[in-house]
């Protein structure tokens, strides 16, 4: 167990902790739809705004003419790019390269805000304001085809000037060439590339596309801004907004305002899976109201929501090996859409850092990746689906088990290094028994691609894939705990964007003071300290580890003053007039003679010994605790050490008929560590396997080449799984306790999310490759039968 340094982290039994079905706090509003989020505000006197958006996929605005679209009834103001305080206004972005304005007059993609923001009595007026604007739009070339944009006579899209620097990792023996064109360079070598290749006994190459895709918000994005006099909070007006992701102090930053006097009640902030990118529309609400005096409202609409969760890639791999399996050396060379100016690095050189490659034996690799600028959309910071791009290896491993007559579990077995470096050459405890427990789950059978047929004469396929577990231990935390009347309270700032930490920090609140999870108030307030966020699942396993430090140092003060309490009683009050005074049981004890435990302070050496907490101690007790786990691995290593590992399965029926895929079985078996809350472990496996479904069944951007245009950001025209689509998908969890959160947890985070596991089975179904999204057209197509 890896929770060597935190109080109690050896913990053995459990209440509380891992307990299946405990409710969300929140779950109740979620459920019933009264669940406000940003958009769901409406105040008094609250006005309207929306952009001007490009119907060009690459343009700049010369020059606008307002005069008309002021003119309107209705119409209480219009911002263009060229007024002061758009110039002023402090872009707090969550993106990369250098800093553009925060709005200007060029759109890099069809759809993008540019130029100008009116603000109007309703979103009817702004419409027809926009329609009356006199535009003059210098429209230049465009780039959709990423293939085509890394070409020497392309038409260059970005101006010099707006040029992203160089992506790629220093210290690595690389080396990356200036730019050229639309494309940057992105260089990594570890090893011997060619004497890796030297020692292989066979060379596989290859190709992958990992498909662009979207993922829809449940709620588009979009807040309701206002300023109002708040005296309490000291001179100047306070800034109130619902509606902006995450937590307030990036708001508070952009406007350059005291966080005390910028307030963000609203506890469903919605976005999407893992998104950490604030929209424009989230940003500029604030500086329309004080501009109007009047409370502002801005909404993107769903056509507008449809930016990328993954980025186009095409990919090309060659691998050499030996004839056990043994993989001496990989050569991945990809072209990667860079996407427009401020798109997060997922999906492009993010992924050459921490991969597949890092968990072999084989150190010789060479990562090549050419970055095109794109007209085709922007990717916002952790949007990402699932990054490090793990599938270029698990084909690779599957390729070789079919190659020499293998099964992939096994090639996989024989590459993946140990616990402690790439040179360790023992086992992975976690890997193995997941394994153990995949094959029993999936009555694993492997075969040759093409050789199976099912009763009903549909061809079998199957496929598997590992990934670590990963955690992010870059985060720290300030957790507060209170014992008021009573009561423990646990205050936070609430699940800002939709992590259910919450829950899991309150059952790891309760496990330590031997209390209920029901018995712990969560009180959510803004102005905490405490937000248990900082990456999904592995998130909530290091925010629990700091809540669990202050849930000790809170009991090391109950049991103190219990006995405080006990030998010095407080004299009867008023109150108490006629009542018996029951002497304490723990007079003449010591805080270390006492436990907690189902609600009681007893005494260890007599546990029916007991007194509730609520009569053991009368006065109201605090606890603080700032800090962070130790480092995780996969922080420390990338890859290169191991603890916590999961893999997945999948099998398929294939129609050679109809080209039709039904997926029969998906499965996982992942070691998390140390479950914390079972029901947000199942309910983000659920959303990773349906995510990958998606991408590799059904999802694709459709463009006209000749306009740059999305034709497809609709919920009709996108085709995302539906309920009748999506199999149900058989978890095992296993408990190491390797991990170095609490308990020994690491989490899962999107680690299990894949754009290629549907792929590989399809492909060993029928034998040959269809890229995905594996429609049933491109199917028959890859059979000859179109």
């Amino acid at each position: 167990m890896a929770d060597l340094v935190g109080a109690n982290g050896q913990r053995e039994n459990f209440r509380i902790v891992g307990k299946p079905n405990t409710p969300g706090k929140l779950s109740y509003a979620l459920a019933t739809g009264i669940a406000k989020f940003g958009i769901d505000y409406v105040v008094p006197n609250m006005l309207h705004a929306k952009f001007l958006r490009s119907p060009y996929a690459n343009a700049k605005v010369v020059s606008v003419d307002v005069t008309k679209a002021k003119a309107i009834p209705g119409v209480v103001d219009i911002v263009t790019w060229e007024d002061e305080d758009i110039k002023n206004l402090n872009s707090f972005g969550e993106s990369f390269g250098p800093k553009r304005p925060w709005l200007d007059n060029y759109a890099e993609h069809e759809g993008a805000e540019v130029a100008v923001i009116v603000v109007a009595e309703n979103e009817d007026i702004c419409e027809e304001a926009l329609r009356q604007l006199d535009l003059d739009w210098e429209v230049r070339p465009h780039l959709i085809d990423i293939k085509e944009g890394r070409k020497q006579d392309a038409p260059v899209i970005r101006e010099p000037a707006n040029e992203i620097p160089g992506l790629g990792g220093p210290g690595m023996g690389g080396g990356n060439p200036p730019r050229k064109g639309n494309v940057t360079y992105s260089n990594l070598v570890a090893g011997d590339i060619e004497a890796g290749f030297h020692e292989a006994d066979h060379v596989i190459e290859y190709d992958l596309y990992l498909p662009p895709f979207a993922c829809r918000f449940p709620n588009p994005s979009g807040s309701v801004a206002w300023w109002s006099d708040d005296f309490y909070a000291g001179e100047g007006r306070s800034l109130h907004i619902e509606g902006a992701v995450r937590e307030r102090k990036a708001i508070s930053n952009m406007y350059r305002m005291p966080l005390e006097k910028t307030v963000q009640e609203g506890l469903f902030m919605g976005g999407k899976y893992c998104d950490w990118g604030l929209r424009k529309s989230q940003e500029i609400t604030p500086l329309l109201a004080k501009r109007t005096g009047r409370p502002v409202r801005c909404v993107n609409t769903r056509e507008e929501s449809f930016d990328f969760i993954m980025k186009e890639r095409y990919m090309h791999m060659k691998v050499g090996f030996k004839d056990s399996g043994l993989i001496t050396a990989v050569d991945d060379y990809s072209i990667a859409d860079g996407g427009v100016e401020g798109s997060s690095s997922f999906g492009t050189s993010g992924d050459q850092r921490y991969g597949p490659y890092n968990t072999l034996k084989c150190q010789n690799i060479r990562q090549r990746m050419e970055i095109v600028d794109s007209n085709r959309g922007k990717m916002y910071v952790s949007g990402q689906h699932c990054p490090f791009n793990w599938d270029s290896g698990t084909m690779a491993v599957y390729l070789i088990a079919e190659e020499l007559n293998r099964d992939p579990i096994d090639i996989a077995r024989i590459n993946l290094h140990g616990p402690t470096s790439q040179s360790d050459p023992t086992p992975v405890p976690s890997f193995e028994a997941c394994v153990e427990e995949g094959k029993k789950l999936m009555n694993w059978s492997w075969h040759k691609a093409g050789t199976k047929r099912l009763p009903d004469s549909r061809l079998h396929g199957m496929s598997f894939r590992y990934q670590m577990c990963p955690r992010h231990a870059f985060s720290g935390y300030e957790s507060k705990l209170e014992l008021r009347d009573g009561v423990v309270h646990m205050a936070t700032q609430g699940p800002i964007f939709g992590v259910f930490a919450v829950e899991c920090n309150a059952m790891v609140v309760a496990e330590e003071l031997g209390l209920e999870y029901d018995d712990i108030s969560i009180d959510f307030d803004y102005r905490e300290k405490f937000s248990p966020v900082g990456g999904g699942a592995d998130g909530t396993t290091a925010s629990a580890w700091v809540t669990k430090e202050c849930a000790n140092i809170l009991k090391q003060r109950i049991l103190e003053a219990v006995i405080e309490e006990a030998d010095n009683p407080a004299p009867p009050s008023m109150f108490s007039f006629g009542q018996p005074q029951v002497p304490s049981p723990f007079k003449g004890l010591k805080p270390e003679d006492l436990d907690m435990a189902d609600g009681k302070v007893f005494v260890k050496a007599e546990p029916s010994k007991g007194v509730p907490l609520a009569q053991a101690v009368k006065r109201n007790l605090f606890a603080t605790y700032s800090g962070m786990p130790p480092l995780a691995l996969w922080t420390q290593g990338m890859g290169r050490m191991l603890d916590t590992m999961n893999t997945a399965y999948c099998e398929v029926a294939v129609d050679t008929e109809t080209g039709e895929v039904e997926i029969l079985k998906l499965g996982v078996v992942a070691d998390p560590g140390k479950i914390m809350r079972l029901t947000s472990l199942e309910s983000q496996i659920d959303q990773v396997m349906y995510f990958s479904q998606g991408c590799q069944l059904l999802e694709d951007f459709c463009y006209d080449e000749r306009t740059g245009v999305k034709l497809n950001n609709n919920m009709i025209d996108y085709k995302i799984p539906t309920m009748l689509d999506v199999p149900d998908v058989d978890r095992h969890f296993l408990e190491s306790r390797a991990g170095n959160a609490a308990y020994g947890a690491s989490g899962i985070s999107h680690s299990l999310a894949n754009t290629h596991l549907i792929i590989i089975a399809i492909h060993n179904a029928i034998g040959v490759w269809v890229d995905p999204p594996a429609t049933p057209d491109k199917i028959l197509e890859a059979l000859g039968k179109v």
